[in-house]
């Protein structure tokens, strides 16, 4: 699960980036406000890569998300793009964790098996 969240994050991460650009070109919003509430999402999908494993960092990256949504209220290209984002969140957690079920029923398997080609005696 870890693999496929950090990679939607990072992916948060650039598309956070570009949407600052974007909202810059807005007259009612100020450089120093864009760049301060962009840099913290950006710092937060760099900090959730290595918080998955704990409790409450997939509700932490679900808290992303719905900020990330939210963010089209500056630039509404972002209501679709937090909606990508979202599925590709809850696609990621989703088949993430059946794939370390699958690699826990394996590792037991390969266990309970011992050692292959192991000669005895």
């Amino acid at each position: 699960m870890r693999t496929l969240c950090s990679s939607t994050l990072i992916g948060e991460f650039f598309v956070i980036g570009f949407a600052a650009l974007v909202a810059m070109k807005d007259p009612g919003l100020s450089t120093t406000a864009v760049w301060t509430v962009s840099g913290v999402a950006m710092l937060l999908c760099v900090l959730l890569c290595g918080m998955l494993n704990r409790p409450g960092g997939v509700a932490l990256g679900w808290a992303l998300q719905i900020a990330l949504i939210a963010s089209g209220l500056a630039v509404p290209t972002m209501y679709f793009m937090g909606a990508v984002f979202a599925a590709l969140w809850w696609a990621s957690v989703h088949f993430g964790r059946k794939v370390d079920e699958a690699k826990a029923r394996f590792a037991a398997q390969a266990a309970e098996a011992g050692p292959s080609g192991s000669v005895s005696g």
